[in-house]
């Protein structure tokens, strides 16, 4: 009989059970983040964004506003729209997180490149051994073929 090593060791209907899982996650995760909503307003009241993940939704402009000259007001907004923009990500990467768990959690991931590269690097020695081992079964059966 062949022996097939820790390949004959995996769980299958754990793997795909835990497979499910995820998808159901990235569902929840998908609506939550559509639902989702950062918002901001300056400190006078004069201008309040409300951004989602289609981008913005509401720019309201106080009367008051109109008093400020177009390069003030234009400045206001950017401002404004930057804070709610964060807020927005902010909302997201937190509901990322009770879904995934904070350690799993894919946007915090992307927002620390670091600890992605991390991981990888703690990866690449069992990639090295998993692929010498591959190869060297691939040669012992290229052996056996007399290839």
């Amino acid at each position: 009989m062949q022996e097939f090593g820790d390949f004959a060791k995996i769980d299958l209907e754990k793997l795909v059970k835990g497979a499910d899982e995820q998808l159901a996650l990235l569902g929840d995760f998908q609506e939550r983040a559509a639902s989702c909503v950062g918002r901001a307003q300056d400190e006078n009241g004069f201008v309040a964004v409300e951004y989602g993940q289609e981008g913005v939704r509401e720019l309201e402009l106080h009367p008051k506003a109109m008093r400020l000259s177009s390069g003030e007001l234009a400045e206001l907004i950017k401002i404004t729209l930057r804070d709610a923009t964060e807020d927005f990500q902010r909302r997201l990467t937190e509901d990322a997180g009770e879904l995934f768990g904070q350690e799993s959690n894919p946007l915090r991931l992307l927002a620390e490149p670091g600890s992605i590269t991390a991981k990888v690097k703690e990866a690449e020695p069992l990639y090295d051994q998993a692929f010498e081992d591959v190869m060297g079964r691939l040669d012992s059966i290229r052996r056996r073929l007399e290839l």
